[in-house]
């Protein structure tokens, strides 16, 4: 009877399982009621910060563990009453659990906001003291200042201060290293998102419900980042939620791991956007690792004599070649006569301008007799192309001395 009852039991929870993972949009609305056709919400994904400290891939690897064609909504900035109350009824009017990242100047200013939020069920964590948008560029003690100022003034708006998520979302995502460090030594997930709607712009609220479906629909499923303090937020969100219903969207509610409450199972790969896939190639190939060498000692090279000593040893080059390598090695050095040049002879005349008109009369004396006429005549005729022409000297114009400055180089003329 035990394990009849047992089995049973267990079948019954089988069923109930995957009537939720197949039930409509209607059964989630049946849980809202007076809203019949509300979205309702789909699921509430239970996370733990520690295992997971960052999350949102506009910034990170991995994002919530999230199937497709499901939504996680995020209001930044609240609470402000005039509009984040109005947020607050069309979430309600939906029966739509969303996360809410509070300042702490808002918490400390509208309490009664922040306890309205806990009220309906929402997940609310922090979003600084003020707002400041140089995360980034901060000291760290002025970012631990502004964390810990947040979190102290939206605990103390709540009755129950244990409510408080711990989840934190970086002013204008302007996330540092150091910052990130601090949080996740604290036990505190670091929120960005999967993509925006860009409404804290200047833009309409048309374009916001634009950017928030377009974004979604080339995603497919993500975290939706969103401001409940703008008018056109408050504006865009009920045709947002209008047509998250028409596509089949479905709306998940993430709050944190508790001893009483353990997280939700999943496995690593489902906190990737994309997980890959036996079907689809991946692009890129993977890292190489860093090895670490325990000794940076080296072993000797062995010399060419070493080489030779072993009987496999043998040489590369031919015997013929190798023959003669050996007898070039043993030739003696030419002395150092053989490379002298004896002063006075024709290569050391040449080799001066001064001497060249003396090594051209040797060499006419050392050639046979024919060659010396030719010998004279080219000589002859040097002389004559630098010397000056009779006729100009005879005009009576003496010749104008040289100058010493005409001797020095010229700079080339400018073509």
């Amino acid at each position: 009877m035990i394990g009849s009852s047992v089995s049973v039991r267990t079948r019954s929870w089988i069923v109930l399982y995957l009537g939720l993972l197949t039930a409509s949009p209607a059964a989630y609305a049946a849980n809202c009621p007076g809203h019949p056709d509300a979205l309702g919400t789909s699921r509430t994904l239970v996370v733990d910060p520690r295992a997971h400290p960052r999350i949102g891939t506009m910034q990170y690897r991995e994002t919530l563990p999230l199937k497709d064609h499901e939504v996680v909504l995020t209001f930044d900035d609240g609470p402000l009453p005039k509009y984040s109350n109005q947020v607050l009824q069309i979430l309600a009017d939906e029966c739509i659990k969303a996360t809410f990242f509070i300042i702490g100047e808002q918490a400390k200013a509208n309490p009664e906001g922040v306890r309205k939020l806990v009220a309906a069920g929402h997940t609310v964590g922090t979003h600084s003291m003020n707002h400041p948008l140089t995360f980034d560029r901060m000291p760290i003690d002025k970012a631990e200042a502004q964390i810990n100022g947040g979190i102290e003034w939206t605990s103390a708006a709540m009755t129950d201060p244990s409510a408080l998520a711990p989840f934190f979302r970086i002013p204008g995502l302007m996330r540092a290293e150091g910052v990130e460090n601090y949080l996740i030594s604290r036990g505190i997930q670091v929120w960005s998102a999967d993509f925006p709607a860009d409404d804290w712009r200047h833009v309409s609220s048309d374009r916001v419900y634009q950017l928030a479906i377009q974004r979604l629909e080339a995603k497919g499923k993500g975290i939706l980042l969103l401001h409940d303090i703008q008018a056109r937020t408050v504006a865009a969100l009920p045709k947002i939620i209008r047509d998250l219903k028409a596509r089949g969207y479905r709306i998940v509610h993430v709050v944190p791991a508790t001893a009483d409450r353990p997280a939700t199972p999943t496995e690593p790969v489902e906190w990737l956007l994309h997980p890959p896939s036996e079907a689809v190639p991946i692009a890129r190939w993977p890292s190489v690792p860093n090895f670490v060498f325990a000794q940076t000692r080296t072993l000797p090279a062995p010399n060419l004599a070493d080489l030779n000593a072993l009987p496999a040893y043998q040489s590369p080059l031919p015997h013929r070649a190798k023959a003669l390598a050996d007898v070039a090695a043993t030739l003696p050095v030419p002395d150092r006569d053989l490379f002298a040049i004896p002063e006075g002879s024709l290569e050391v005349l040449l080799s001066t301008t001064l001497s060249r008109r003396a090594a051209t009369r040797m060499a006419a004396a050392e050639a046979p007799s024919g060659h010396k006429g030719k010998i004279a005549a080219s000589s002859h005729k040097r002389q004559a192309a630098h010397a000056v022409p009779a006729a100009k000297r005879a005009k009576g114009t003496a010749p104008r001395p040289t100058r010493i400055a005409s001797l020095k180089k010229r700079p080339p003329q400018q073509q």
